[in-house]
């Protein structure tokens, strides 16, 4: 799988868990879609934090659409 076969969305943080994950509603999508996702080493290595309420850009695997990695924090 390359970098380019990843499936964007959008979404806001609901609640966050141990070890920088967190759950996180898809809002492109009709129903409530709850995935489980974690902080891309970007993030983490430059200290960005994410509480409940925030919304996120994140990267899914077209294998596994349960879970993703939020890769940009918007500034709202």
């Amino acid at each position: 799988m390359s970098k380019n076969d990843v499936i964007e969305a959008e979404g806001v943080v609901v609640e966050a868990l141990p070890n920088a994950t967190f759950k996180v509603k898809l809002s492109n999508v009709s129903n409530e879609y709850v995935i489980t996702a974690y902080i891309s080493g970007k993030l983490r290595m430059n200290f960005i934090k994410i509480i409940p309420g925030d919304t996120v850009k994140l990267e899914m695997s077209p294998y596994d659409l349960t879970k993703g990695r939020i890769v940009w924090r918007s500034k709202n």
